[in-house]
C-alpha cells in the first residue's frame, strides 16, 4: 500500500498539505518533491517513527518540517510542541530559516537556540510563547536545567545530522533529554551515514521505526563532479589553489575547506593579500555575529571565497556554489561527503576539487571505500610550479605515514624506529626557521608590492 501511495504522489498538493503551506512552497520555488520528501512525508504524517539515511542537500529538512508544520498547525499555549536538535549553531540557524520560509502564512511561533552568545534574548523569546523549537543539545539542556524551558508538551522530536552529533560528543545531553521528554511522542532521526553510535542511539529511542534511505550510505551527491590532485606539500597546494581561482568566471563562488583553524586563517589571509576577491573565514574561534555576517555576505554573492573548517560545514546552505575545494583531506571520512554536499545542492550541478599530500593519500583510499567509488585523479597542470618540500614538512609527512602503517600493522617498525641521536644542525633559511615560513614570505612580498 505504501508503495502504491508513493507512486501516486508527484506534486506537493498530493501530500494533502494545507493551503498556507502550499502557497509558501510555491513562493519558495519548490517545483516538485525530492526523493526523500516523496518517501518520508507520508510516513511522518502517518505518525510513525522514522530513521532517515539521507545526505545533506537532498531536501531532508523540508521532508521533516512540512509534516511538523501540518501537525502543529497553529499557535497554541506557551510551551513548545516540537523540538528539532541540530549539532551546530549554523545548522540550527539554517533549519530556523527554513521554518520561516515554509511557515510564513501561519501564525506559528518558532526560534533557534544555540551557544556562542548569551541566553538572555533567547530566554525572552521563549517566555513569549513558542510552538517549534530548534536547538543545539547543550544549550537546550542548559536552559531546561535553569527552569527556562518546559518540555512536557513535546509531541515530536527530531534529531538532524545524528552522526555529527555523535562525533561531537552530544550523547550525554541527548540521553538527558530523552529522560525528561514525554514518553508518548513521535521520533524522527536523520543521518548521512549509519555510524555505529547512530544505530545504538536509534535502538534506544525509536519505536519500530520506518527506515528510509534515498541513496546508498555515504554516497556523494550525483550532481557533484569530483577530481583529486596529488600535491606534495603546502606551498604547492597554494600554487595549485592560485592556478584554479584565476579563472574567475568558472570559480565564481567557492568554499575552501581546511582541517584546522590555523590553516583556515592562513588561506583566507593569503587570498586577501593577493586580492582575488572578497573572502571570509568561519571556524570555532570566530564570534557568533562574525560567522552570521560572513554567511550572509557569502549567500548574498558579495563574497567570492568562504574558508571553513568542518565544524561549520553542515550549516552552510547556499545555492549556486560553483566549487568546493578540499585544501586539506578530512580525517573524519564522513566529513568528505558533507563537504562536497555544499555544492550541487537542490539538483544544481557542482564540482569538488581535493588536494592530497603523500600522507593524506592514505585517508583518500579510506574515503573511497566509504563512498564506494574511486575519486577521479588528474596530474598537476604543467603551469603549476611544484616546490621542494621543506625538511620539517618532509619529517611530518614521514611520521604520519609511519603512524598509518603502524595502525594497519602493529609489527611495522617505521622509518624512525630506534633512531636515537640525531645530530643537531642549524636549519637552513626556509627549512625550519618560523620567521621564513611560506606564509611569512608571501606576506613580505605583498607588502613590498604595496
Amino acid at each position: 500500500m505504501a508503495e502504491e501511495a508513493e507512486k501516486e504522489i508527484t506534486t506537493f498538493e498530493d501530500f494533502k498539505l494545507n493551503r498556507q503551506l502550499l502557497n509558501a512552497i510555491e513562493e519558495a520555488g519548490y517545483e516538485k518533491p525530492t526523493p526523500i520528501q516523496l518517501k518520508a512525508i507520508p510516513v511522518i504524517m502517518g505518525g510513525h517513527d522514522v530513521m532517515g539515511i539521507a545526505q545533506t542537500g537532498t531536501g531532508k529538512t523540508a521532508a521533516f518540517l512540512l509534516p511538523i508544520l501540518m501537525k502543529v498547525k497553529y499557535a497554541q499555549g506557551d510551551n513548545p510542541r516540537a523540538v528539532i536538535l541540530a549539532p551546530t549553531r549554523e545548522l540550527a540557524m539554517q533549519i530556523e530559516e527554513n521554518i520561516t520560509l515554509l511557515a510564513k502564512y501561519t501564525d506559528l511561533r518558532h526560534t533557534a537556540i544555540y551557544g556562542g552568545l548569551g541566553p538572555k534574548t533567547q530566554i525572552e523569546t521563549i517566555n513569549k510563547g513558542i510552538d517549534i523549537l530548534v536547538a543545539t543539545p547543550k544549550r537546550l539542556m542548559e536552559l531546561y536545567i535553569k527552569g527556562e524551558l518546559i518540555l512536557k508538551e513535546i509531541k515530536t522530536l527530531v534529531l538532524d545530522e545524528a552522526d555529527k552529533m555523535m562525533d561531537m560528543g552530544f550523547m550525554p545531553q541527548i540521553r538527558q533529554l530523552l529522560e525528561v521528554l514525554p514518553r508518548k511522542r513521535q521520533n524522527l532521526l536523520f543521518s548521512a551515514t549509519m555510524h555505529p553510535k547512530v544505530v545504538e542511539l536509534s535502538e534506544e529511542f525509536l519505536e519500530f521505526p520506518t527506515r528510509i534511505e534515498v541513496t546508498p550510505q555515504a554516497t556523494p551527491v550525483e550532481t557533484v563532479s569530483q577530481v583529486l590532485y596529488q600535491v606534495p606539500n603546502l606551498r604547492t597546494k597554494i600554487a595549485m589553489l592560485e592556478y584554479l581561482i584565476r579563472d574567475r568566471e568558472t570559480f565564481n563562488r567557492v568554499i575552501i575547506f581546511t582541517r584546522s583553524k590555523k590553516n583556515a586563517e592562513n588561506v583566507a589571509k593569503f587570498l586577501e593579500r593577493r586580492e582575488y576577491g572578497e573572502v571570509r573565514a568561519i571556524h570555532g574561534n570566530k564570534g557568533q555575529s562574525t560567522r552570521i555576517n560572513s554567511m550572509e555576505a557569502f549567500k548574498g554573492g558579495d563574497v567570492r571565497f568562504l574558508v571553513a573548517t568542518d565544524v561549520a560545514s553542515r550549516g552552510i546552505d547556499v545555492s549556486m556554489v560553483s566549487h568546493v575545494i578540499n585544501f586539506d583531506v578530512p580525517f573524519v571520512y564522513e566529513d568528505y561527503v558533507h563537504r562536497i554536499g555544499r555544492t550541487g545542492r537542490a539538483e544544481q550541478v557542482g564540482a569538488a576539487v581535493t588536494f592530497a599530500n603523500p600522507a593524506e593519500m592514505y585517508h583518500i583510499r579510506k574515503i573511497e571505500k566509504l563512498i564506494r567509488m574511486q575519486i577521479p585523479e588528474e596530474p598537476l597542470p604543467a603551469e603549476v610550479e611544484v616546490f621542494e618540500t621543506p625538511f620539517d614538512e618532509q619529517q611530518a609527512i614521514a611520521r604520519d605515514i609511519d603512524h598509518q602503517k603502524r595502525s594497519e600493522n602493529p609489527d611495522f617498525k617505521g622509518a624512525f624506529h630506534e633512531k636515537k641521536a640525531i645530530p643537531k644542525s642549524k636549519p637552513k633559511r626556509g627549512k625550519g626557521d618560523p620567521k621564513n615560513s611560506f606564509w611569512q614570505k608571501t606576506k613580505k612580498k605583498s607588502s613590498k608590492k604595496r
